[in-house]
């Protein structure tokens, strides 16, 4: 398959095309953003932004410019945004205060949070068991027995590009039976 070829299908909501391009130009986004972050998790939780936000927009490509290009504007656009969240919260929390003393804040949950969060929990279990089970088994890997991608890959005996892509297909999935519920 070529790339202006896979780009056409991808329009189409091929996942075959999808797949193709992510094998194709992972590398080229994860190393630009290696090479900005210097740190691996940044890149490549950036990387799978980047690649959700292109296939979600993919149709609003236009192929008078080269996809590659297009990857990396939206790559480094996702990482300014963070850059900005995180100079924001530095912000917030650095500001003098006149008192000249600090509040020391009891950050433990209170019986109600307990109760609260194992209800939430016990919610997103009924909704990842919604899901068809290759989903909720990488969902489980990753996020339950916290595997890295590369982990998990072997345990499955796939590609490290698969297990994301698969990873990213779930978390949508997921996050649309939330939003119904």
């Amino acid at each position: 398959m070529e790339v202006n070829e896979a780009i056409i299908k991808a329009k189409e909501k091929d996942q075959i095309a999808f797949n193709f391009l992510l094998d194709t130009f992972w590398n080229d986004v994860y190393a630009f953003q290696l090479k900005r972050t210097k740190n691996e998790n940044d890149a490549e939780d950036i990387t799978i932004q980047t690649f959700s936000k292109a296939f979600d927009k993919i149709g609003t490509y236009d192929e008078a410019y080269n996809f590659k290009t297009w990857l990396f504007t939206i790559s480094k656009n996702i990482h300014i945004d963070l850059i900005r969240r995180q100079k924001k919260v530095i912000q917030n929390t650095s500001k003098d205060n006149d008192d000249h003393y600090l509040e020391i804040i009891d950050d433990s949950p209170t019986p109600e949070d307990r109760i609260i969060t194992e209800q939430n929990l016990a919610k997103l279990l009924r909704d990842i068991k919604k899901l068809k089970p290759h989903y909720q088994e990488i969902i489980n890997l990753r996020y339950f027995q916290e595997l890295s991608y590369k982990e998990i890959s072997e345990e499955l005996n796939e590609s490290m590009n698969n297990v994301k892509i698969k990873l990213l297909r779930a978390k949508k999935l997921l996050a649309e039976i939330i939003t119904k519920s």
